[in-house]
């Protein structure tokens, strides 16, 4: 089969479009043939943490396809049945963390960058009737890392305001609608126009250039809960604006690990901190009924032919990108 696979050289250098041998499920697992995959900034990680010479592996996290082989004593999914893929694998309940053994499909196991893939059964979920395959492919991770961060470790509610510094990945266009349709007021910033002015389409109420002063520009404003993406570039930009015993949680470091606190400062303005990565499988279901209860649609920015994916690795590399990047399998 046709796959997008990383060996040989460390970094993108070692991505290649190449064939692979399918694999039939074993008992408890189903195989999907593909029909679109999705993007996530983990695609362009993952060959950075290979070595040279390590045994070739399937990319992607995000897919949707249709049921094409049902394993031993798997119940409830027939051959047939349009899925999405939870990319999120061994964290079943609701809990503080993930458990221990808690992997993400793409690495180490074979990912969905390829005509097909087997999972365990437990990871598909039903595809709405009204998304694309290419809609259906990006939702999965990305707006399971926002609805996680959101709500169940935030806690947003009706009139909070919500700041998301860097407007434009995936995961920040599932913010800014979920934090919506929540019942928040919601501030965005980028260093881009045209995603400051495409965030104002998607029900931004108000967006700010990276640029400006945030302590100037939020001046009165009552900063509920940051949501934060960016890492050490925006870290205490993002800290300085939030109001007294408010909550900041963070899931990425696009732009530094690294952080330096002020630990008085921390203390006295009672902030809370909080960690978050993707969610569990109790927390997927809740956000694909979240999303379909509000009819919400992923914002899919542009649709590569799988053939093409290294092209689509560097397009997201640049950041150019507003909402999701999909393959489209059979292109």
């Amino acid at each position: 089969m046709k796959a997008i696979v990383h060996e040989g050289k460390k970094g993108l250098d070692g991505v290649t479009f190449t064939h692979m041998s399918e694999v039939e499920p074993r008992p408890g697992e189903v195989k999907v043939r593909l029909k679109a995959a999705g993007l996530n900034h983990r695609d362009l990680l993952v060959p950075n943490r290979r070595n040279d010479g390590d045994p070739p592996v399937i990319l992607g996290s995000d897919g949707a396809g249709v049921i094409e082989v049902v394993g031993e004593g798997v119940t409830g999914i027939q051959v047939g049945d349009e899925v999405m893929i939870n990319p999120g694998l061994g964290w079943k309940k609701n809990s503080d963390a993930p458990p221990e053994g808690f992997e993400i499909l793409g690495f180490p196991s074979h990912g969905t960058f390829a005509e097909s893939v087997v999972v365990p059964a437990e990871s598909v979920v039903k595809k709405p009737g009204h998304y694309s395959w290419e809609e259906a492919a990006v939702l999965p991770l990305s707006a399971l890392t926002a609805y996680r961060a959101l709500f169940t470790r935030a806690k947003v509610k009706m009139g909070d305001t919500v700041l998301i510094p860097g407007i434009g990945s995936g995961v920040a266009t599932y913010l800014l609608q979920f934090a919506k349709a929540a019942g928040a007021y919601v501030i965005v910033t980028s260093r881009s126009e045209m995603k400051l002015e495409a965030a104002r389409r998607l029900g931004a109420d108000r967006v700010i250039h990276t640029n400006r002063e945030w302590d100037q520009e939020l001046k009165g404003e009552m900063i509920d809960i940051v949501i934060e993406s960016v890492g050490a570039a925006t870290f205490n930009r993002s800290l300085n604006v939030l109001r007294p015993g408010g909550t900041m949680v963070t899931f990425g470091a696009s732009a530094g690990d690294v952080v330096h606190l002020n630990i008085r400062e921390f203390f006295y303005g009672q902030y809370n901190l909080l960690g978050s990565t993707m969610g569990s499988h109790e927390e997927f279901e809740d956000m694909v009924d979240f999303v379909q209860r509000h009819n919400m649609k992923p914002v899919l920015d542009r649709v590569f032919p799988l053939s093409s994916a290294l092209e689509a690795f560097h397009y997201m590399n640049r950041a150019e990108q507003f909402g999701k990047i999909a393959l489209d399998i059979n292109g």
